[in-house]
């Protein structure tokens, strides 16, 4: 049985690239980056040095603007605990989204019990084009002087929603109040500049754009350096206190090369994925009645259109005047790779366990084996029902068409199976 990974969301395949780059420095160049003392720790130091920048400079930021860490999760804790939780700070108010992942959703339940204020905004339910998107005047209410710190993902694991960080980064900008932005999804997907989004601090995972696991980063601003983050793993004082421990030099030259390729190949990578999306989202709608879209519509690829009004071989990410991304082939309000869908009357685990030759999943990777229906599709007004109904695709560089097409046969058939049963 010829299996189909369709959960780019979850993870991404290491591009063999990014391997054949990584190995010379898991066989030869193997010496601890601490290690100043000998040439070959030397050489590794130096070598991560030339990764910092060059991520660092993808990503609109400086080079001691990179924080390794092990992943977003980690890196998303740093962010949301280490600011909230430094001795100079003084405002005891949150503000984030109900439709978060787990790694921001967990901690700030953690600060409520420690006595903090945490707002949670609910996100658009009616218009097509916007769905899972914060409103603006609601974020003009919920933020003020006592907002110590706001969190919002850059783009949704689940149903692809983009956010609208130009005009919430300017609220905050007002208030004094420190941006933070899960970009797990978003960075080497979409263009991302720290800067271009004004945000204050970035949180990224390299397995999102077939980098290896295990390895990731929080990116601060470069005016943002001075803001206070309380370290929340503590030993060799490395990367300048904020994260100690030995670094993953063989994981951070892997980032660098996975997310220079993602840089490098944004816009075909974009009409491609893109243009399976519309595939498949196409395909299922010819074979099963009544299917319907989870998240925000889009047009379809915009072959040739220039990146906000240049063409650039790097990109040149920045919020544009509608306050969203806009790249060729991404809608932009929706992940140009991401389709969820709700199939009629019946469950999706039912439908998922008659296609094993699929890999699809019904949400993030992080609460699968959890009973509860999904939390991001309830807040954009899915009943109870129909979350459980609904499964998420996440296209990404490996997918080809016959694959899109086999992928809609299998499940078209998987339905009509399984809505025999339903009354």
């Amino acid at each position: 049985m010829d299996e189909i990974y369709l959960d780019n969301h979850a993870t991404t395949r290491t591009d063999p690239r990014v391997v054949d780059g990584m190995l010379p420095w898991m066989l030869d160049e193997y010496a601890n980056s601490g290690s100043t003392t000998h040439a070959p720790g030397r050489r590794v130091a130096a070598k991560l040095d030339e990764c910092r920048g060059n991520i660092a400079k993808h990503l609109g930021a400086e080079s001691d603007g990179i924080v390794f860490t092990s992943g977003a999760t980690e890196s998303v804790n740093l962010a949301i605990l280490g600011v909230a939780l430094h001795p100079r700070q003084k405002r005891r108010k949150i503000v984030s989204v109900v439709t978060e992942h787990r790694a921001v959703l967990d901690p700030l339940k953690r600060l409520e019990r420690l006595g903090f204020e945490v707002i949670r905004l609910g996100v658009e339910t009616q218009d097509p084009a916007t769905i899972g998107m914060l409103n603006i005047d609601e974020i003009e209410r919920a933020i003020d002087g006592d907002t110590a710190l706001v969190s919002v993902m850059l783009g949704n694991n689940e149903i692809g929603t983009l956010q609208p960080f130009s005009a919430l980064s300017a609220i905050c900008r007002q208030h004094g109040a420190i941006l933070h932005t899960d970009a797990t999804q978003s960075v080497g997907k979409v263009p991302v500049d720290i800067v271009g989004i004004g945000a204050d601090l970035l949180s990224f995972s390299s397995h999102k754009f077939y980098g290896p696991k295990g390895i990731g980063g929080l990116v601060i601003h470069p005016d943002s350096m001075s803001i206070p983050i309380l370290p929340q793993i503590l030993g060799g004082g490395q990367q300048q206190n904020l994260r100690s421990g030995t670094l993953n030099s063989v994981g951070v030259v892997g980032t660098e090369i996975a997310l220079t390729i993602a840089i490098e190949t944004m816009v075909e990578e974009t009409e491609h994925v893109a243009s399976l999306r519309d595939l498949l989202w196409s395909e299922l709608k010819k074979r099963i009645e009544g299917l319907r879209l989870n998240g925000p519509l889009w047009t379809g690829p915009l072959r040739g259109q220039q990146l906000h009004g240049q063409q650039s071989s790097r990109l040149q990410p920045g919020p544009t005047d509608s306050g969203s991304h806009s790249v060729a082939g991404l809608h932009p309000a929706r992940l140009p790779g991401n389709l969820n869908v709700c199939f009629p009357r019946v469950d999706g685990q039912s439908l998922m366990l008659r296609v094993p030759q699929l890999a699809v999943s019904s949400g993030s990777a992080c609460t699968s084996s959890e009973p509860h229906p999904s939390h991001v599709l309830m807040a954009i007004g899915r009943s109870e029902d129909e979350a459980r109904g609904s499964l998420r695709f996440g296209i990404g560089r490996f997918n080809t068409e016959s694959e899109i097409l086999r992928a809609a046969d299998v499940l078209g058939e998987a339905y009509a199976e399984l809505s025999r049963f339903v009354a």
